[in-house]
Protein backbone atom coordinates (compact mmCIF):
# COMPACT_ATOMS: atom_id res chain seq x y z
CA UNK A 1 0.00 0.00 0.00
CA UNK A 2 1.51 3.79 -1.26
CA UNK A 3 1.64 6.12 1.32
CA UNK A 4 2.90 9.56 1.54
CA UNK A 5 2.71 11.17 5.21
CA UNK A 6 4.00 14.72 5.44
CA UNK A 7 4.50 16.68 8.58
CA UNK A 8 6.05 19.57 9.90
CA UNK A 9 3.36 22.02 9.02
CA UNK A 10 2.07 24.91 11.85
CA UNK A 11 2.20 28.38 12.64
CA UNK A 12 5.15 30.35 12.09
CA UNK A 13 5.89 34.08 12.48
CA UNK A 14 6.96 35.72 8.74
CA UNK A 15 10.99 34.85 8.79
CA UNK A 16 10.69 32.12 10.29
CA UNK A 17 11.38 28.75 9.38
CA UNK A 18 9.76 25.26 9.04
CA UNK A 19 11.20 21.99 8.09
CA UNK A 20 8.57 19.31 5.99
CA UNK A 21 8.90 15.77 5.74
CA UNK A 22 7.43 13.38 4.00
CA UNK A 23 7.99 9.50 4.79
CA UNK A 24 7.15 7.46 1.60
CA UNK A 25 6.19 3.48 1.60
CA UNK A 26 5.07 0.83 -0.40
CA UNK A 27 6.95 1.96 -3.51
CA UNK A 28 10.68 2.53 -4.57
CA UNK A 29 11.09 5.23 -3.30
CA UNK A 30 14.93 6.01 -4.55
CA UNK A 31 13.22 5.59 -8.42
CA UNK A 32 10.53 7.92 -8.33
CA UNK A 33 11.22 12.01 -8.74
CA UNK A 34 9.49 13.86 -5.43
CA UNK A 35 8.21 16.92 -5.49
CA UNK A 36 6.23 19.39 -3.33
CA UNK A 37 3.28 21.07 -3.99
CA UNK A 38 1.02 23.87 -2.23
CA UNK A 39 -2.45 25.45 -2.43
CA UNK A 40 -3.83 28.36 -1.23
CA UNK A 41 -7.50 29.00 -0.42
CA UNK A 42 -8.94 30.02 -3.73
CA UNK A 43 -6.22 29.29 -5.43
CA UNK A 44 -4.67 25.98 -8.00
CA UNK A 45 -2.35 24.19 -6.50
CA UNK A 46 1.11 24.90 -7.85
CA UNK A 47 4.38 23.24 -7.77
CA UNK A 48 7.07 24.64 -5.14
CA UNK A 49 10.09 22.23 -5.64
CA UNK A 50 11.24 18.88 -7.29
CA UNK A 51 14.17 17.11 -6.58
CA UNK A 52 14.64 14.31 -9.31
CA UNK A 53 15.28 10.58 -8.74
CA UNK A 54 19.01 11.63 -9.95
CA UNK A 55 18.97 14.58 -7.53
CA UNK A 56 18.74 17.29 -9.35
CA UNK A 57 16.42 20.12 -7.81
CA UNK A 58 14.32 22.81 -9.28
CA UNK A 59 12.48 25.58 -7.80
CA UNK A 60 9.42 27.97 -8.70
CA UNK A 61 10.52 31.44 -8.60
CA UNK A 62 8.77 32.51 -5.61
CA UNK A 63 10.90 29.95 -3.40
CA UNK A 64 14.15 30.27 -4.56
CA UNK A 65 16.92 31.37 -2.24
CA UNK A 66 14.15 30.73 0.47
CA UNK A 67 13.43 27.23 0.16
CA UNK A 68 15.50 23.84 -0.28
CA UNK A 69 14.44 19.96 -1.25
CA UNK A 70 16.17 17.00 0.06
CA UNK A 71 15.85 13.58 0.32
CA UNK A 72 17.35 10.96 2.09
CA UNK A 73 17.15 7.45 0.23
CA UNK A 74 18.02 5.36 3.37
CA UNK A 75 15.06 6.88 5.11
CA UNK A 76 12.36 7.00 2.18
CA UNK A 77 12.13 10.04 3.02
CA UNK A 78 11.66 14.31 0.99
CA UNK A 79 12.30 16.88 3.32
CA UNK A 80 11.25 20.66 2.34
CA UNK A 81 13.06 23.51 4.53
CA UNK A 82 11.25 26.63 4.52
CA UNK A 83 13.47 30.21 5.25
CA UNK A 84 12.35 33.63 5.76
CA UNK A 85 8.84 32.88 5.28
CA UNK A 86 6.35 35.25 4.33
CA UNK A 87 2.55 35.18 4.41
CA UNK A 88 2.08 34.84 0.69
CA UNK A 89 3.70 30.63 1.36
CA UNK A 90 0.32 30.13 3.51
CA UNK A 91 -0.97 27.09 2.51
CA UNK A 92 -1.80 23.14 2.41
CA UNK A 93 1.61 21.79 1.70
CA UNK A 94 1.10 18.24 -0.40
CA UNK A 95 4.17 16.08 -0.59
CA UNK A 96 3.94 14.23 -4.58
CA UNK A 97 5.90 11.16 -5.81
CA UNK A 98 6.18 10.48 -9.62
CA UNK A 99 7.63 8.65 -12.36
CA UNK A 100 7.26 8.06 -15.97
CA UNK A 101 7.95 5.20 -17.93
CA UNK A 102 5.96 3.64 -20.38
CA UNK A 103 3.25 5.36 -18.19
CA UNK A 104 3.06 7.75 -15.51
CA UNK A 105 2.49 6.48 -11.94
CA UNK A 106 1.78 9.46 -9.26
CA UNK A 107 0.86 9.51 -5.90
CA UNK A 108 -0.12 12.36 -3.11
CA UNK A 109 0.17 12.86 0.43
CA UNK A 110 -2.99 13.73 2.23
CA UNK A 111 -1.48 17.69 2.93
CA UNK A 112 -0.04 19.56 5.40
CA UNK A 113 -0.86 23.52 6.65
CA UNK A 114 1.74 26.06 6.70
CA UNK A 115 0.27 29.12 8.00
CA UNK A 116 2.36 32.25 8.00
CA UNK A 117 1.26 35.00 10.28
CA UNK A 118 2.61 37.57 13.41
Amino acid sequence: QVQLVESGGGLVQPGGSLRLSCAASGFTFSSYDMSWYRQAPGKQRELVATITSGGSTHYADSVKGRFTISRDNAENTVYLQMNSLKAEDTAAYYCNAARQLVTRNEYWGQGTQVTVSS
